[in-house]
C-alpha cells in the first residue's frame, strides 16, 4: 500500500518539544526517523519560530513537508552565534548525514578538471576527474578532456612546466636524461636540474595566473620582450617569442568572450518541473567561459526557485576554497538569506562577493543562454529516463502496487479538459503502452453537451463517449489469433479495432470530483473492471474513487514520474487542440460576412497563403489569383480584413494561424 498508512495519520505531535523549550536564537535542526537516521537538516534565524511551523495541523502543511514530519520520530537542534555559522553547520551536517528529504544535486556527468599539484616540490599539470584533493589547484571544470589537453599542449611551449607522472620523473632523474618533452622545449626538465625548484615554481605560478584569467600582463610582457629582441637583432629569440604569443592567442581563442568588462562570475540557471530540477553553471573568468557544469536533483523539499538557489549555492560553495569563489554570482532568483550568503562567501574568498539577478545587458543575455542549457539538460535527462526498459517496468510495477491493481497497467489512457472561459470546450485522450507514448492512438473530443466551465460534467461526457465506443466495437468485432495473442478485428475488413481494447488504467487530470465523474460514467455503462485514478497537479497526489485520502507516491518514484508524464502529455495535447479550434473560429468569424465565400473557399484561401498574417498582408490582386476567388470576392475579403484590423482585432491578440498542407487543418502559429 502507499504511504497513507496509520503512521502517516499520527502526525508529529508524538515528538513535539515542550512549549518554551525551543530557543529563539539562530541554529540548525535535525529530524530523525525511528531508527535514528537523520532525514532532514535545516537552519533558522529563530529556531522556535521555524520549528513551530512543523508542529501544526498536518492538513495545513505542504505535502512534501507532511511526508517528512510523519516519517520523523524526533527532532533536535544546535544553537549557534550567527546566521553565517548556521549556514556552515547546515552544510557540514548535510554532507555528513546525506538526509533523504534534503535536495541533493548530483552531477549529470563526470567533468574533467585541469589540476596543478602546487603542494609538491616540482608541481605537475594534469587532467583529471572526480573529487578535489588538498594541495592541488584546479581550473574548470571543462566540457571535454581533449579540449583541455589541446590547450595545455599549446601552453607548455610558453610555460614549460612538468606534466609527466611521478614514475617518469623519477626514472629521468635516475638516468640523468629528460623525457621527450624536455628535448622539444615543452618542459624545463627540473628532473635533471636544468632549472632549480624555485625557477620551476615561478613558471608554475605564471601558468596558474594565466589560466586564472590574468592573461593581459603576460601578453604585454612577451610582446615587449619580442620587440626588444628584434631591436637587439636577436631575431631567433624574437621569433620564438612571436610563436609563444601566437600560442597564447590560440589558447584564448578556444574560449569565447561573453562579458566585455572582463568580469569573473559564475552564472547559474535552473529548469524546473514539479518533480525535478536541473541546474547549469557557466564559469566565466576574465570575461571568457572557462568551463561548464550541470546537476539534476529530485524536488523533495517545499519551496520555490529562491529556495532551490539557496540549497544549490550552499552545496556548491560552502566547502570551496578561495580560488573557486568568483567576485560575482549571477542567479535567477535571490536566496532568502542573500546577505548571509554574501558574508559567508566573502569570508571564504577573502574579498567582497556579490550575489545578484542580472536585469539587462550581456550578463542577462548570458544567463538566458545558461537557462536554455538547463532546459535542454532536463529534457535529455527525462528522455533517457523514459527510454530505459528497466525503468519503465519498475514504474508500471510501482503503479500496480500503489493502486493495488490486479495486473500491471500495460495500456494507460489519460484524459484532460481544456476551455477558455467556458467557450470551445475540448478534451484530449493520450495513450501510453509499456510506458511509451502511442501518438497514433491519441484522440480529441469536442464537448457539446456541457455549458460553461464545468470540468466535472465535461469529464463525465468524454469518458462516456469513449467507453460507449469501446462497447460498440467489442460487440461488432471477432477474436482472431495474432502474433501477440488474441486480438479483435473488424469482420468485414479484417483489420484490428484499436479501440475495442480496454485500458489497464484510466488517469484523469484532476482530483476527487473529476475521478468521481469518470467512475460514474463507467458505472452507468456497466463497466466494472477498468480502474480509474486522478493526478492532482498541485501536490502530485493520486486520488482513487470513493476514498477520502489520496495515495502518496514517493517523490523519487518512477511510478509517479510516469503518471506525471502521461498527465502532462494529455494537458499539452488538449491545449493544442483548443488553440487550433479557437484559431479556426477566429478565421471563420473574420470572413463570415463575405458574400460567396463558403467553408471550402476559406480553407483554400488559407492553404494558399499559409497564415492569416500573410493573407492580411496580401493585395486584392494577389488574393484574386487563388483558384475560385474572383476580383469582386477578393475585394470583399480585403475589406473584411481591413475592417477587422481597424476594429482592434490583431494577430497578436487572437493568435496567428497556419494551414497544414498535408491535412488541410487550420493550426495556430
Amino acid at each position: 500500500m502507499p504511504a497513507r498508512s496509520s503512521r502517516s495519520l499520527r502526525g508529529p505531535l508524538s515528538y513535539r518539544p515542550e512549549p518554551g523549550s525551543i530557543p529563539t536564537q539562530p541554529g540548525v535542526y535535525r529530524f530523525r526517523d525511528a531508527n535514528r537516521r537523520v532525514i532532514y537538516v535545516g537552519k533558522a534565524k529563530n529556531l522556535r519560530s521555524r520549528l513551530s511551523s512543523y508542529f501544526q495541523d498536518i492538513g495545513n502543511l505542504h505535502q512534501r513537508t507532511a511526508t517528512m514530519v510523519t516519517t520523523a520520530a524526533s527532532v533536535e537542534w544546535t544553537v549557534v552565534n550567527t546566521e553565517v555559522e548556521a549556514l556552515q553547520l547546515e552544510y557540514s551536517w548535510i554532507k555528513e548525514y546525506d538526509p533523504r528529504f534534503n535536495v541533493k544535486y548530483r552531477d549529470d556527468k563526470s567533468y574533467p578538471w585541469l589540476a596543478v599539484t602546487v603542494g609538491e616540490e616540482f608541481p605537475r599539470v594534469m587532467v583529471g576527474r572526480g573529487a578535489k584533493r588538498k594541495g592541488t589547484r584546479y581550473f574548470g571544470p571543462y566540457s571535454h578532456a581533449w579540449a583541455i589537453r589541446e590547450t595545455v599542449d599549446v601552453l607548455l611551449r610558453v610555460f614549460p612546466m612538468r606534466s609527466c607522472s611521478n614514475g617518469v620523473f623519477k626514472r629521468s632523474a635516475q638516468i640523468g636524461r629528460p623525457c621527450l618533452l624536455g628535448y622539444i622545449d615543452k618542459c624545463s626538465a627540473p628532473c635533471v636540474g636544468k632549472v632549480s625548484a624555485e625557477e620551476h615554481r615561478r613558471i608554475v605560478e605564471d601558468f596558474c595566473e594565466f589560466m586564472g584569467g590574468h592573461t593581459r600582463p603576460f601578453m604585454r610582457r612577451i610582446e615587449q620582450e619580442m620587440f626588444a629582441a628584434s631591436e637587439e637583432l636577436d631575431f631567433e629569440r624574437a621569433a620564438r617569442l612571436r610563436d609563444d604569443l601566437g600560442a597564447m592567442q590560440r589558447a584564448l581563442e578556444k574560449q569565447a568572450v561573453v562579458l566585455g568588462d572582463g568580469a569573473d562570475a559564475d552564472v547559474v540557471a535552473l529548469a524546473e518541473d514539479p518533480l525535478e530540477v536541473a541546474v547549469q553553471i557557466f564559469y566565466v573568468r576574465g570575461g571568457r567561459i572557462r568551463g561548464q557544469r550541470g546537476w539534476v536533483a529530485d524536488r523533495v523539499e517545499e519551496g520555490g526557485t529562491a529556495e532551490l538557489v539557496e540549497n544549490f549555492l550552499l552545496q556548491l560553495y560552502a566547502g570551496a576554497d578561495a580560488d573557486s569563489i568568483p567576485r560575482e554570482i549571477l542567479v535567477p532568483a535571490l536566496p532568502p538569506d542573500v546577505d548571509t550568503f554574501e558574508q559567508l562567501l566573502s569570508d571564504l574568498r577573502g574579498s567582497r562577493v556579490r550575489i545578484r539577478v542580472p536585469q539587462r545587458g550581456d550578463k542577462k543575455t548570458l544567463q538566458e543562454t545558461v537557462a536554455r542549457n538547463a532546459l535542454q539538460a532536463l529534457g535529455l535527462h527525462k528522455t533517457k529516463r523514459a527510454s530505459d526498459l528497466t525503468t519503465r517496468n519498475r514504474a508500471l510495477e510501482e503503479i500496480q502496487n500503489a493502486l493495488e491493481l490486479d495486473e500491471v497497467p500495460l495500456r494507460i489512457e489519460c484524459y484532460d479538459i481544456s476551455n477558455l472561459q467556458g467557450t470551445e470546450v475540448v478534451a484530449s485522450m493520450v495513450v501510453f503502452e509499456d510506458g511509451l507514448a502511442r501518438k497514433s492512438e491519441y484522440r480529441r473530443f469536442v464537448i457539446k453537451g456541457v455549458d460553461g466551465q464545468n470540468d466535472v460534467a465535461s469529464m463525465h461526457e468524454v469518458i462516456t463517449r469513449r467507453f460507449r465506443r469501446l462497447l460498440d466495437e467489442q460487440a461488432r468485432s471477432q477474436a482472431v489469433e495474432g502474433d501477440d495473442g488474441p486480438m479483435l478485428v473488424d469482420p468485414e475488413t479484417g483489420r484490428p479495432r484499436k479501440f475495442a481494447y480496454a485500458p489497464g488504467l484510466v488517469v484523469v487530470d484532476g482530483g476527487p470530483p473529476q475521478v468521481a465523474a469518470a467512475q460514474r460514467a463507467l458505472d452507468e455503462l456497466g463497466i466494472d473492471d477498468i480502474p480509474v485514478c486522478g493526478l492532482a497537479k498541485r501536490l502530485e497526489e493520486v486520488w482513487l474513487p470513493r476514498q477520502e485520502d489520496p495515495v502518496i507516491l514517493a517523490r523519487s518514484s518512477e511510478g509517479l514520474y510516469l503518471l506525471q508524464r502521461v498527465r502532462d502529455e494529455a494537458h499539452r495535447f488538449a491545449i493544442t487542440h483548443h488553440r487550433s479550434r479557437r484559431s479556426k473560429t477566429m478565421v471563420e468569424s473574420l470572413l463570415d460576412d463575405v458574400p460567396g465565400l463558403g467553408e471550402v473557399r476559406r480553407k483554400t484561401l488559407l492553404k494558399h497563403f499559409g497564415s492569416l498574417k500573410k493573407l492580411k498582408a496580401a493585395s486584392v490582386e494577389e488574393i484574386a489569383t487563388v483558384p475560385g476567388i474572383g476580383a469582386r470576392t477578393a475585394t470583399a475579403i480585403k475589406d473584411a480584413l481591413v475592417t477587422s484590423a481597424d476594429g482592434g482585432r490583431t494577430d497578436a491578440g487572437q493568435g496567428l494561424v497556419r494551414v497544414n498542407t498535408a491535412t488541410g487543418e487550420i493550426e495556430e502559429d
